[in-house]
Order: structure tokens, then C-alpha cells, then sequence
């Protein structure tokens, strides 16, 4: 059972949660700042800038899939100001239209191009491949150790834990600055904090973190990972520290408990088929908030004023 574990769930497991945890960090932050469908225009601009470097380059590779979605953000803004300028329309009304309209063209391109000698279609995109990254040459728990067996982990793995570095490690560089800019970005103008700076840095590592865990979860996971744990945290405490404890902790939560329901639930339910195991990492994030929303500690504090919290 244990060998079985290592080779067929472990990695899947790892790179949900790693993905999560990457994506949760900055979204604390958006959250606060009253920026969470930042969070979800990342997750449709991405994969329009993916399909477009793959057509360009005929690969799939961390270097050009982080060009094309910089490209297709950049593309992005733009559009939102020639929408909200020509329509004379609210800015979330404009994000809404530009970020939906990129991304079913980047499900159109996707149908129409020949993605046939690489994992990329339009389920690829929405759910991720998390199933198939597994650890063929793991033969139990004694492969963590096993240099031969660890040079066949999933390369998605690699990539994403190398992700998640240095998100928290810019998150604890960078913590004083980002706490007293998303609370007060006045006071950090005046004590010389480059809140501007700071306010696009943070986008900047949402960004990188979507396309690093684009590839492995796909677009599903990305949303509610950006949003839902940061979101119920914020139900849990009022201090941002323990936030961010609490939101690592629901996303981890989210994809082990995901992966498990997603593998096993039906079987137990006397199904016969496993479902989704993207889709059930949303749905378990989404079971969370809602209980949060109900039963938090803080749960009064939905729909109220940043200010009200503390740093």
C-alpha cells in the first residue's frame, strides 16, 4: 500500500499543493487590497499567452510560456483602457469583458490548432494533468532517498517547488513592506516605500506562480487557489500572520483532501469512475469558504473594509 501510494499519488499530491501554496501567498495580499479578480484575469490572460508561445516556439516549456503569458497581460492592459475609454465603462467592467474574451479566444485557438504531439487541449488547460504525474520509478518510500529514483520524479514537480521558493522567499523578504503598503499605502508613500512598485511586483509573482502551476493543475485550480483560501483565512483571524498560516494550511488541506475524494469518493459513493482531481481541488476550496463564511471566527467581516482588519 505504501509503494503504491509513493508511486501514484505522492507526487500529484505534492505538486496540488505546492501549486496552492504559491498561488495563496499573493492572494492574501490582492485580497486585502480589494484586487482578487486579479487573481482570476491572471488565470484567463495565461492561457491565451500559452497557446500563442507554443505556436510560435512548438514546445511546451517554462521559458516561453512565462513570455506569451507577459505578452498576453501586457495585451491585456491595454485592452482594458481602450474598453473603458471608448465604452466609457467601470474599470471591473472592463477587466470582466477584456479577461473572458482572451480566454475563450485561447480555448478557440487551442481547438483549432494541432496540439496532437504535445499534452496541451482544452482539458489540459481547464483541469490540469495532475493524475498523470506520477512517480514510476518510486518503489516505496526508501525512493526518497534513492538518487536513481529520484532523477524520475515529474519534472511539473521541480518546476513549481522552485516556484513556491521564491514566492515565500519574496513574501518574507519583502513582508514589512507588503503589510504596511496594503493597509496603508499613504503611510508606506511616506516612509518612502515604493507602493506602486510594490503593488506591480506583487502582480508580477501572481503571474509567475499561475503559469508555473498552469502547466500541472491548469486554470481551475489557479482561480480558486488565488481566492479561495486567502478569502476564508481572512475569515479566521484578524491578524495577517496567522492569515497567512491559516491560508497555506486551506490550501494544503484543499489538495490533499481534493486528490483523495477525487480518487476514491465515487468508489466509495459505488461509482465506478474517479472524477477530476483539479475539479475536486476547486470544490473542496469552495466547500471551505463557505464554511468559513458560516462558522468563522470572523465571519461577520464578509463585505467589510480592509481597515477593519489588523496587521
Amino acid at each position: 500500500m505504501g509503494a503504491e501510494f509513493v508511486q501514484f499519488s505522492l507526487t500529484p499530491i505534492l505538486i496540488g499543493a505546492l501549486a496552492g501554496i504559491a498561488c495563496a501567498l499573493p492572494g492574501n495580499f490582492l485580497i486585502l487590497r480589494r484586487q482578487a479578480q486579479i487573481g482570476d484575469a491572471i488565470s484567463h490572460v495565461v492561457l491565451p499567452g500559452i497557446v500563442v508561445a507554443f505556436l510560435i516556439t512548438g514546445m511546451v516549456s517554462a521559458v516561453p510560456m512565462l513570455i506569451g503569458a507577459a505578452g498576453a497581460a501586457i495585451v491585456a492592459v491595454i485592452l482594458i483602457e481602450v474598453v473603458k475609454r471608448l465604452g466609457r465603462i467601470e474599470p471591473g467592467a472592463a477587466m470582466g469583458v477584456v479577461f473572458t474574451t482572451l480566454f475563450a479566444a485561447g480555448v478557440l485557438l487551442l481547438e483549432q490548432s494541432d496540439t496532437s504531439n504535445v499534452h496541451l487541449d482544452v482539458e489540459h488547460a481547464l483541469m490540469g494533468n495532475l493524475e498523470s504525474l506520477i512517480w514510476f520509478r518510486a518503489e516505496g518510500w526508501h525512493s526518497l532517498v534513492d538518487p536513481v529514483a529520484l532523477a524520475g520524479l515529474p519534472p511539473e514537480l521541480g518546476r513549481i517547488s522552485l516556484v513556491c521558493a521564491i514566492v515565500v522567499v519574496l513574501t518574507v523578504i519583502f513582508w514589512r513592506w507588503l503589510k504596511i503598503a496594503t493597509f496603508d499605502e499613504g503611510f508606506a508613500q511616506a516612509l518612502g516605500i515604493p507602493a506602486a512598485a510594490l503593488g506591480f511586483g506583487l502582480v508580477i509573482t501572481a503571474a509567475i506562480a499561475a503559469v508555473a502551476a498552469f502547466d500541472a493543475v491548469g486554470s481551475i485550480i489557479v482561480i480558486a487557489m488565488f481566492i479561495c483560501p486567502p478569502a476564508a483565512a481572512r475569515l479566521m483571524t484578524n491578524c495577517l500572520e496567522t492569515q497567512i498560516w491559516w491560508s497555506v494550511a486551506f490550501a494544503v488541506l484543499s489538495a490533499v483532501l481534493g486528490y483523495v475524494l477525487a480518487g476514491y469518493g465515487p468508489l466509495w459513493l459505488g461509482g465506478e469512475n474517479a472524477v477530476s482531481a483539479a475539479g475536486m481541488i476547486a470544490t473542496v476550496s469552495g466547500i471551505i469558504l463557505g464554511l468559513a463564511c458560516l462558522y468563522g471566527p470572523h465571519r461577520l467581516r464578509v463585505g467589510a473594509n480592509r481597515e477593519n482588519a489588523s496587521p
